[in-house]
Formats: structure tokens, sequence, C-alpha cells
């Protein structure tokens, strides 16, 4: 007899029907996993063994042969323990077939029986869900399991319980979503950021249209601050784009407590970060920071100083909004649609244009430290503002400004300006942000009253802005108009202001 259990394997976000075949034959006694399974799931007939042996069963003296099909792609991780286990006890008739045929299974076991959560529950539980089946997981994961829908989940939080439950002596109870708790810790409120009213304001229009910002100021002048105020003024995500964030968080491992995510994601990784971490890859092709960014914000501090193949490695996922990680046998390809928000300093003594600070190089310095950023990326940012220090005025102050309560209700209000708009368009679902707007949308929605035009065509013949240059500024003028309450055409003032964010050079501070 062969015993069947079904399980998945993950490539990317995409979800694979995994087969696990035990068979139980006579021979001399042997324990033995075949069709391309990592070290974790080699090793897992160590932890299926000790289990078994928690709860009183034993192996049988014979050959036991475990088959992961199809075998010509790669087994990784640790949840397929609970299948084997299943395989087995099936194998051993302790458990019937039947009872199992529906169901998937995903579990790391423990030596004394428990079942320990794994990455990956929440798209095992939309696949189970894509084809009326149920699916068994740990007690840990279940909640996030539980937000695939209409599922029957099983969530035990030992292999007893599972097999007292198929055998009728105990009922396990269906979990029951969650969400998430945001973690809270890097935002801070705008009320407490004393001046900076420029980047007060460009942070605004980043948020209410989705555009990406680079902050640049001498050190200490709040540029790190500033931008820890987005997540806290920008909406929560909506039902689609939690799940899709939530996946990839559950591939990754970090998904909070179990539960969907309904903050936007803020991922500050250090400048030291290699090109796999920030883009996705490694020897199994995890999604990288910008793909847990997804909706979100990605910020970058000291953007200079990361490596030049790992800055460059984002202009595609800027275009895009994904990622694609290539290996020689297959391809993996991340969500990636986040905010990019940068900061640095003017040079690398962070003093240039200061009188008295500055070091004896300048302006060499400053046009070598910020000649490490090439203009295609530089091209790809919609607001570059300046953030002057402080001074001791200002300092002595109190803070003043509205709250991030406060500003966060105008860009709700805005942004929903913008889906509405999109929506009567007939734009894909993906384009509800002027940030994301492109093609015959864009020239449909940023329509400029001739004033405008005429501003918009000198400027941009006087900077030798690019093509992309040109769209990103319509898409920054349209954020601002709707900003300002004027939802049809463009005037010359918000041009203006759109062009105020750019520059021709980063030196000329």
């Amino acid at each position: 007899m062969v015993a069947r259990i079904k399980t998945v394997a993950f490539r990317g976000i995409d979800v694979l029907d995994i087969d696990v075949e035990v068979q139980i034959a006579s021979g001399l006694p042997a324990f033995t996993i075949v069709g391309l399974p990592d070290k974790a799931v080699g090793e897992s007939k160590e932890r299926v063994r000790a289990a078994l042996h928690a709860m009183g069963l034993a192996l049988p003296a014979k050959r036991m042969t475990v088959n992961l099909a199809p075998a010509d792609v790669t087994k990784e991780g640790s949840h397929y323990d609970l299948p084997i286990a299943l395989g087995l006890l099936v194998a051993m008739d302790v458990l019937p077939q039947d009872a199992l045929e529906s169901f998937y299974a995903l579990g790391e076991l423990g030596l004394d029986g428990s079942l320990r959560t794994v990455t990956g529950v929440l798209p095992a539980a939309l696949q189970a869900q894509a084809v009326q089946c149920g699916l068994i997981c740990p007690q840990a994961s279940g909640s996030e399991a539980a937000w695939a829908g209409e599922v029957d989940i099983l969530a035990p939080v030992n292999l007893l319980q599972l097999i007292n439950h198929f055998k009728g002596v105990q009922v396990l109870v269906r979990p029951q979503p969650q969400l998430g708790l945001p973690s809270g810790s890097h935002i801070r409120d705008l009320s407490d950021v004393k001046g900076q009213e420029s980047a007060k304001r460009a942070l605004e229009i980043t948020a209410a249209g989705g555009h990406n910002l680079l902050m640049i100021g001498s050190p200490g002048s709040g540029k790190s601050m500033i931008a820890s105020c987005l997540p806290g003024i920008l909406p929560e995500l909506t039902p689609r784009e939690a799940l899709e964030t939530s996946i990839i968080h559950s591939l990754a491992g970090t998904l909070p407590e179990g539960g969907l995510l309904r903050a936007r994601p803020y991922r500050d990784p250090h400048h030291s970060a290699s090109q796999p971490a920030l883009v996705g890859g490694g020897h199994k092709a995890k999604p990288g920071e910008i793909s847990l960014a997804h909706h979100g914000v990605l910020f970058l501090d000291e953007l200079p100083e990361f490596a030049k193949a790992t800055l460059e490695s984002l202009r595609q996922p800027l275009e895009t909004g994904e990622t694609l990680v290539a290996r020689v046998n297959y391809h993996v390809t991340y969500p990636a649609r986040f905010q990019l928000v940068a900061a640095m300093n003017p040079c690398r003594c962070g003093y240039f244009g200061q009188v008295g600070e500055e070091c004896t190089k300048a302006p060499r310095c400053a046009e070598d430290y910020q000649g490490k950023l090439s203009g295609p990326l530089l091209d790809r940012i919609d607001l570059q503002v300046d953030v002057p220090p402080l001074s001791i005025e200002e300092l002595g102050s109190k803070p003043s400004g509205e709250s991030s309560a406060v500003v966060a209700k105008r860009i709700a209000k805005v942004r929903v300006l913008q889906a509405e708009r999109f929506v009567a368009l007939g734009a894909p679902e993906k384009m509800r942000v002027n940030g994301d707007a492109q093609g015959k949308i864009l020239e449909e929605i940023a329509v400029m009253n001739e004033a405008a035009e005429v501003l918009m065509r000198s400027a941009a013949d006087k900077m030798k802005l690019s093509a992309r240059s040109w769209y990103r500024m319509l898409r920054v003028a349209r954020t601002i108009a709707d900003l300002d309450g004027c939802p049809d055409k463009i005037s010359s003032s918000h041009v203006a202001e759109a062009l105020s964010y750019r520059r021709l050079r980063l030196a000329d501070l």
C-alpha cells in the first residue's frame, strides 16, 4: 500500500502541489526520502521518528520509502515533517487514508510531537481554498490560514491532538483570523518635527501621490526623523493590498503574530545590505527588502554608502513594480511596488555649503560623494528636497505644525479622489495613485492649462528633462493640484512647485 498526503512547495509567491508518497515494504530496515530534498527535508526523518516515539509509536523494522513528487522540483523547508508523519501513520494503519485525502498538510515537528509554525501557511491556505480542500497546520499558524476564507482548517498543538481528532476522540475548533499588531517603534509624529516646513510639505506630496523622495542635508538635520513620520500619514492597507503583502511576509517568516498585516510595511535596511538582501535572491531565492516593502515604504539612509551595484539593481523594480530573481533552472518573480524614501549628506564630511564647517576639499568632496549616485537612478526619484540644519532659535522653540493624524485625513481624502478617478477611466487595478499613472491614463488625468503648459515646456528645455523626468513631473504636479483642491486642470503654480523639487545637479546647494 502507498499512502499519499498532499502538501506544497514554494517558488517565489507561486504555490506548487506536492504529493508525499509513503511506502512500507519488506526488506532491510531503512528510512529513505527521495525527490530532491534539501538538508532540512532530509533531516525530517529523525524528527518524525522521535515525534512518533514520544507518542508511544515505533516505526516498523521494514524498508520505508518517502517520495516527494514531482521528483524534479527541489523541496526546501521543514514544513514537510507533518505530511511525512501523516503518510507514515496512514501506511501503518493508524489513520485512514480517506480522512486525509481532502487536506493539505504542512508543519514542523518537535521531538515531543509538538507542531511548530512554518513559513508560507497563508499562500498554502489560499491554494487549498482554490481547489476546495482543507488545510492542516500548526496551531500558531491557524489564525494566519483562516484569512484564506471558507477553508476547513485543522490547527492542532501536537500530532496526538490530530490523531485523536480523526479517531473521533477530540474535536479541533476552526481558528479565527487575527490582525497582526503593528510594531510602531519606528513611527514618529509630524508634530514632533521642528521647522523643516519644505521637507514636511514634500513628505505630504510623497504620501498623497505614492512618489519617491530624496532628502539631502547635513548630519542631525532631521532627515531620518522626517522619513519615520511617513508611515503615520499613509492610509492603512486595503484588504487586497493586505493580502498581497501578507503573502510575501508569510513566505519570509516575518508575518507578525500569525495575523494579517494592516499597516503599510516600513523597511529600513542598513547601508551594508547586500544586493540579494535588498532585491531578493540568495541560495533559496528569498524575497528581499524591496518585496517586504511591497505597498509600503523602503527607507535607505546614507544612500551613497550603499554598494553601487546594489543601488543600480533598484532601477528596474522602481519602474516595473516587481523584481525578477534569475536562476539556472527557474526564474522567480516577487512583487515590489514600494515607495522609495532616501536620505544622504551633501558630502562625506556632511557639511558642504556651511561656512566654517565644510572641509578643505570642497567642492570636490561633494561632487565625488554625490557622483556615486547615477543619473538613471536619480531620474526615478520624483522629489529631491534640501533639509538644512536648524538654527539655535528653531532648536530651542517648541515643535509647531500639524499632527500626523490631521495630515493623514487630508491624504486619505486625496487618495480616495485618485482611486475614484482611475476607476472612472477604467485603469488597471494596480493603478490607484498618481505615482502609478502612465500612458494614456496619465495624459488624461494630467491636463495642464495654457500657462502651466508654457512653463513646463520652458523648464523642460532649460533643465534638459528626460522623457521619464517629464512624466514624473506631471505626476507630482497632478498630486499637488489634488492636495490644493483642483481636481481638473493643473495650473502654473502646481507645475512651479513640482519643478522646485527637481535638481539640475545635486551639488547645486
